[in-house]
């Protein structure tokens, strides 16, 4: 058996999600059975990190099993014929079986693309998020320092989540803006189910003006998800980056910060 990882591109607003599904319209599903018709055999995918549906990926990591012995070509242009548009392959590589794309990754990083302006995205509708008010990002910028470090996520957790513990350690929370455009970055060793969605509503809360700055601090230690902000729109959010050991021999050195060619300015 060989163990291959790959790294994947998709856009989430054509799927739901990633995670297998009996309709068979998620990432997952699509991927696998490209995999199958290359491999000649079932192929079972495991990913960084479960996207749901909407949401974006310029930069997942998979990995699988087979006993196929296929080029590294037929895993990507091969597998890529066989992809609807929406998803493609970039790259793939050969690892050992005490690699697991999902456990061993040590930072994930996140990016929620924003619209700020009177109305609505037209070209880019279901690839970034809208408010319709302006929004100060600089009192925004300074909430969400306020995340970094590490805290009990409670607050941004949602009711559904299966994480063992609220506990995440932020290692970047950054608001920036270009034109009409804000930008969230996150960057943790891992996040807690719509944690990210949930903490860019605060902080529009906060850059609106309706809480100050310091109210940021006060949801971490409330703990309570009742006491913060609405879910946000899925449209804008993407998986743009996993860290891995550097032992790995993956592309970028497992360091993978390609973010969404997008027009931003």
């Amino acid at each position: 058996m060989k163990r291959i990882v790959l790294g994947l591109e998709y856009a989430g607003d054509a799927f739901f999600g990633w995670q297998s599904q009996a309709h068979g319209r998620t990432v997952q599903d699509v991927l696998e059975a490209a995999l199958a018709q290359i491999a000649a055999e079932p192929v079972r995918l495991h990913c960084a990190g479960r996207t749901d549906t909407g949401v974006h990926a310029s930069a997942q990591v998979v990995h699988f099993d087979t006993r196929a012995q296929r080029p590294s070509s037929a895993w990507v242009r091969g597998v890529n014929a066989l992809l609807p548009p929406a998803v493609v392959v970039r790259w793939s590589a050969e690892v050992g079986d005490d690699f697991h794309a999902r456990y061993l990754a040590s930072e994930r990083q996140y990016r929620y693309i924003l619209h700020n302006a009177p109305t609505r995205p037209a070209m880019l509708a279901g690839r970034v998020g809208w408010f319709h008010l302006p929004l100060d990002e600089a009192r925004m910028a300074a909430a969400a320092e306020c995340l970094v470090g590490t805290h009990d996520f409670s607050s941004f957790r949602a009711a559904g989540c299966q994480a063992r513990t609220p506990l995440r350690l932020m290692h970047e929370a950054r608001v920036t803006r270009q034109g009409d455009y804000l930008l969230f970055d996150f960057r943790a060793n891992g996040f807690l189910h719509h944690m990210i969605r949930n903490l860019v509503g605060a902080l529009v809360y906060v850059g609106k003006g309706r809480y100050p700055v310091v109210w940021m601090r006060e949801l971490l230690a409330a703990r309570d998800r009742s006491r913060a902000a609405p879910t946000f729109s899925p449209d804008g959010l993407y998986l743009c980056g996993v860290t891995y050991p550097a032992r790995w021999p993956l592309p970028g050195d497992g360091r993978i910060i390609a973010l969404p060619q997008l027009p931003l300015v």
